[in-house]
């Protein structure tokens, strides 16, 4: 029989993608007073990779990830996918108001957290890779490290198949596994 053991805790990425770069800093803010401070944040980049989001959110989606100097614990992933899902439909911007001309949501959050041998994002979405939690949230393994570096599934979504977040992750990676030997002592 093997022995039962708790996790590591991990790294906890939040991806946003939206049209406004200017909701990138709001929800960063509201974010922080949940989670900590941020530690790593990506460059913006395009999400043109699909059109399933435009009816929502608009045209010219920009994307950008941020990395969490407080490590979670694994289990807490589909919780903290609720909270993003509560933050995406509250109004953070006082200066918005709300009406039938706006879209439905201003932003999209999706957390997810890196381990030494992997990245793995929360959905509410069931699929043939998907793994269910609680509460109606589901995880995907969206990268292994292999080699060295983040490597994509058959079935990672390609905004993060790209060099730019697949670099980006490993120097969180590498951020994380520094913060394990300081915060985790070896036996």
């Amino acid at each position: 029989m093997g022995k039962l053991f708790q996790p590591k805790p991990a790294k906890l990425i939040i991806s946003m993608f939206t049209s406004d770069k200017n909701l990138f800093g709001l929800y960063k803010e509201e974010l922080t007073k949940r989670f900590g401070e941020v530690d790593i944040e990506s460059n913006i980049q395009p999400f043109d990779f699909t059109d399933y989001y435009e009816n929502e959110f608009g045209k010219r989606l920009i994307q950008k990830l941020f990395s969490f100097s407080t490590l979670v614990r694994q289990d807490e992933l589909a919780e903290i996918k609720i909270i993003t899902n509560k933050l995406e439909n509250k109004n953070i911007d006082k200066n918005i108001t709300k009406n039938l001309t706006h879209h439905k949501r201003r932003i999209n959050l999706d957390p997810g957290y890196i381990t030494l041998n992997k990245y793995i994002l929360a959905s509410t979405k069931n699929g043939p890779s998907r793994i269910y939690l609680n509460q109606g949230i589901y995880a995907e393994i969206t990268l292994r490290f292999i080699n060295k570096s983040f490597v994509p599934c058959e079935y990672t979504y390609p905004n993060y198949k790209t060099d730019e977040y697949i670099n980006f992750l490993n120097a969180v990676r590498q951020k994380y596994k520094l913060q394990l030997r300081k915060e985790i002592p070896t036996q």
